[in-house]
């Protein structure tokens, strides 16, 4: 049985840990400086109140572990990383930000142990489909990723209501996205490129936003003519944020944001995440595209309501953390989620919630 420590008590925290302990095969420790958030944890679980003041003081928390989990806001993991280093624990986490994931990578170095960042759903499963698809051709030309967590019932003018991170949500909307166009890797502003699908009846509207392409960047670049992630949502929702990041001028001032957003827009657990990638290229000499397209609903999973993105993001990391810890990915230095494939994820006990 393997100790696990599960930095973030948060709705995604929760469902982590009701996966892991109720699999039997892991003692999870949660560990999280607000009491409300341990008290919601599953009965189980060992819980931890302890703030995060310096990889060096929590690497004694890490101690004993033998993996960490990290669902905290973004800009926490690289100290978690490093702790987890000098504790000698593997180390995955949910991070969409860019940076983060930068520093996690230069952690790596060298390790005896595995970090495996961006174990979501976009970054996350996301990049194991896509990957999983381009390796069925003989020469890529485009690869799209295309992903939404969305109210079933949208009712406000944005159309939208908070499914995870507050945090995450703005670093998507304000920071620059990735992408490979015409063979060149560069960086494209967020919120642009809009496009218009239906995909089942529904019209949907994507543009870019940071983050979601993981390191497909690095596994891709030189591969593949263009590659791209895009955000799905409901249509007339870009124009808002747009108006709101850039003519008020609040993708600068992200605290005032994150407090707009959290006092007037709701959470629900009546969700519904969207998954559509498509590939196209050379095969066997002749022009194809193939495509992923899937939606997952809310549900109650062990006694318990759980939302949409709630349960992908969580079987997503919980699904790595099992790979892992059964010898089917690396177990050592920095780990990209595209060397998972997508058999054996969707194989797997969490990763199955997908399928």
């Amino acid at each position: 049985m393997k100790n696990v420590m599960l930095v973030g008590g948060g709705k995604i925290g929760v469902a982590i840990a009701e996966f892991l302990k109720g699999s039997g095969d892991y003692r999870v420790t949660v560990a999280d400086r607000d009491g409300d958030a341990l008290a919601r944890m599953p009965g189980d679980v060992e819980r931890r109140k302890v703030a995060i003041e310096g990889a060096e003081a929590f690497a004694r928390e890490i101690a004993g572990h033998d993996i960490v989990l990290s669902a905290t806001p973004y800009y926490l993991n690289a100290t978690i990383a490093a702790a987890a280093r000098a504790a000698g624990a593997h180390y995955l986490d949910l991070t969409e930000d860019v940076a983060s994931t930068r520093a996690i990578k230069a952690t790596a170095e060298s390790a005896d142990t595995a970090f495996i960042p961006q174990c979501g759903l976009a970054p996350g499963f996301i990049s194991i489909v896509a990957y999983d698809l381009a390796r069925k051709f003989d020469k890529l030309r485009d690869v799209s990723m295309r992903v939404g967590a969305l109210p079933v019932f949208p009712t406000n003018a944005l159309k939208y209501n908070l499914t995870w991170s507050t945090d995450g949500l703005i670093n998507e909307y304000c920071n620059p996205c990735e992408s490979i166009r015409d063979h060149v890797r560069n960086e494209v502003p967020a919120l642009e490129e809009i496009e218009h699908f239906a995909l089942d009846g529904t019209a949907y509207e994507a543009f870019n936003t940071s983050g979601g392409l993981g390191t497909l960047c690095d596994t891709l670049e030189g591969r593949v003519e263009n590659l791209n992630y895009k955000t799905v949502r409901y249509p007339g929702h870009r124009d808002i944020v747009k108006m709101l990041v850039r003519d008020l001028r609040l993708g600068l001032r992200r605290d005032v944001l994150k407090d707009v957003l959290e006092t007037a827009i709701p959470v629900t657990y009546q969700d519904v995440v969207l998954i559509f990638v498509t590939v196209s290229g050379l095969r066997d000499g002749l022009l194809t595209q193939e495509s992923f397209a899937k939606k997952i609903y809310a549900r109650e999973i062990a006694g318990r309501l759980m939302s949409a993105i709630q349960i992908t993001t969580a079987a997503g990391i919980c699904a790595m953390c099992d790979l892992l810890a059964t010898g089917k990915l690396p177990q050592k230095g920095f780990v990209r989620q595209e060397e998972c494939r997508l058999d054996d994820f969707l194989a797997n006990r969490f990763g199955g919630l997908y399928a």
